[in-house]
């Protein structure tokens, strides 16, 4: 795409998503310089002219959170003073968005935060993948498009061609992601009555649905430690289920993940792209990769061509 006033950089959280969106478009990677003062402090230098550009910014804030996030602060302060026209964050996965809420006394709202801070930081937009609240859209006063990796999920297993089987969500939160698969690949629905204990743990208490005799699909927006995942995975086998698979978009695998899928009863765990896979994680064979460039170059295309991105949600 011939265009001097539409550029992509990206920040250092997950360049090779940012390339593969880049190679989709046919725009190179803009120049920028990356690093950091001695004291830890980061800094960034765009080395190339955006006045007048529509600048879109490739930062997924994954591990190390703080880090990528700040990161992404400044690159988009940069090109606000450099005048570039329209700024859009494109945000694969959104940080601190499992704090949406005040659902204990004297807690933060961190989701509501982070929208602040990329407005003021000089956001004109946010394009974003999977939120793990959806009304995080409502923190925003600047346009935010929300896709979904979903079509790229189900995909894959409608050609993995399993038979029937039924779609499982997690948790009662994650009801309208599953019911999304099932509706497309035309199974029933089930759900985990999941009660959690404390941060990061949980324990599954009921199964609501028929699982028995058929391989199950355990579907969610992220997968962090895997507790939750593999606990759902014993329940589901102790109710009849013959396989258990999962899927989620963003692959957070953070702790003991690695090691409790190794272990666990699941065939398969297949992640999207839009967070790099760790050290631990890049060794577990029960974990496929598929890429989610293709999508958020479209809806990138279709921002700054100013046309439909609805059609990307079917």
């Amino acid at each position: 795409m011939a265009d001097d006033k539409f550029k992509i950089f990206c920040g250092t959280a997950n360049p090779e998503l940012a390339k593969a969106i880049c190679d989709y478009v046919g725009v190179p990677l803009g120049k920028a310089e990356h690093g950091r003062f001695s004291d830890g402090e980061t800094r960034y230098q765009i080395l190339e002219n955006v006045r007048g550009a529509d600048v879109f910014v490739v930062q997924p804030c994954c591990h190390p959170v703080d880090f990528n996030l700040m990161q992404l602060l400044l690159m988009i302060d940069a090109f606000k003073r450099a005048s570039a026209w329209r700024i859009t964050a494109v945000i694969p996965y959104y940080p601190y968005a499992r704090q949406d809420r005040k659902d204990k006394p004297r807690v933060a709202i961190s989701a509501k935060l982070v929208a602040d801070l990329l407005e003021t930081a000089g956001s004109s937009r946010v394009l974003t993948l999977d939120l793990h609240a959806p009304q995080i859209q409502g923190y925003f006063n600047i346009p935010v498009d929300h896709l979904f990796a979903s079509p790229v999920l189900v995909e894959y297993f409608q050609k993995k061609n399993l038979g029937p089987m039924t779609i499982v969500s997690p948790d009662a939160g994650g009801v309208e992601r599953a019911r999304y698969f099932a509706k497309r690949m035309d199974a029933p629905l089930a759900i985990v009555d999941k009660r959690r204990i404390d941060v990061n743990v949980s324990e599954v208490m009921n199964l609501i649905g028929d699982v028995k005799g058929r391989p199950a699909l355990v579907i969610d927006d992220i997968i962090d430690t895997a507790g939750t995942l593999v606990k759902t995975a014993e329940a589901l086998i102790e109710h009849g289920a013959t396989k258990v698979f999962a899927a989620c978009t963003h692959p957070v695998l953070s702790g003991p993940a690695a090691e409790r899928i190794t272990k666990s009863a699941i065939e398969e765990v297949v992640v999207a792209d839009s967070v790099p896979l760790n050290e631990a994680a890049r060794k577990v064979s029960k974990i496929k990769v598929l890429s989610v460039a293709p999508l958020l170059a479209r809806g990138i295309q279709s921002i700054h061509e100013e046309t439909s991105i609805s059609e990307l949600f079917n």
